[in-house]
């Protein structure tokens, strides 16, 4: 079975978050998923209070730009939530809009370096183990949590070109495809792994039958998980995860 979610955009205001939360969580959404674009919302910050406002609801982050992070930072954040909150909690990472990481003085020369070195440190803390690495960008000395996970937690990775798709199929947990991914991109991804597949899918409809089939032909071409999101220029977000929450179940 496929499982379906919906996104909250961050160009939504951080003060309507709560009831769009709580209408998923009432609608039977399976997971809610947050971006952490800048500048406009924290996507940890956000993911806390949307776990702690239900008792049912996954919450993914997908992406959190590596560039941005320090690695120890984002272990400590992942492994805070997962423990407050098991099993609800699922985190991705990817290198964050060039543009954006470079007002910031953050962009680096090689993204995939970057993103392979923070990825592996990433899921080393996550595991519990004290983790000494001296990378192109990645440098660790001794670093361990105190409060790692108390079960493996999976890290997703995303992106769009197809170093990147490569690295993430080598180095993450799982696979985040955003919305511009054809159904053959989805095919080429499943045909290459075996891990979750994260499928963004943009619909601004409201008509059962045509999002189902959508769904359905994404799911076909091997999505684990489809997550809907509307288009940035629309309305009733709440509205939306209720309709999502409508859609019957997919199978793969």
């Amino acid at each position: 079975m496929t499982t379906l979610g919906a996104v909250y955009r961050p160009q939504l205001p951080p003060e309507n978050l709560r009831s769009v939360v709580l209408a998923a969580e009432e609608s039977g959404v399976d997971s809610l998923w947050l971006w952490e674009d800048c500048f406009l919302e924290s996507g940890i910050a956000c993911a806390s209070a949307a776990l702690a406002w239900t008792s049912r609801l996954k919450v993914g982050v997908g992406l959190l730009p590596v560039p941005l992070r320090n690695v120890a930072i984002t272990a400590m954040e992942a492994a805070t939530l997962d423990r407050l909150f098991p099993g609800r909690v699922t985190i991705g990472v990817g290198h964050g809009v060039q543009d954006w990481m470079g007002q910031v003085g953050a962009r680096v020369a090689s993204p995939l370096t970057l993103l392979r070195e923070y990825t592996d440190a990433l899921k080393a803390l996550l595991a519990g183990e004290r983790v000494t690495v001296e990378g192109r960008y990645v440098k660790l000395s001794g670093v361990a949590l105190d409060w790692p996970p108390s079960a493996p937690m999976p890290i997703y990775v995303g992106g769009l070109g197809g170093k990147t798709l490569d690295l993430a199929g080598e180095v993450g947990d799982g696979t985040i495809l955003d919305a511009s991914a054809d159904l053959d991109r989805v095919r080429a991804m499943r045909a290459t792994r075996e891990h979750p597949l994260v499928v963004y899918v943009e619909t601004d409809s409201r008509d059962k039958a045509f999002v189902s089939d959508l769904v359905s032909q994404v799911a076909a071409a091997g999505a684990t998980s489809v997550i809907l999101q509307q288009s940035a220029t629309s309305e009733d977000p709440e509205g939306f995860v209720r309709f999502v929450g409508s859609l019957d179940g997919v199978s793969a």
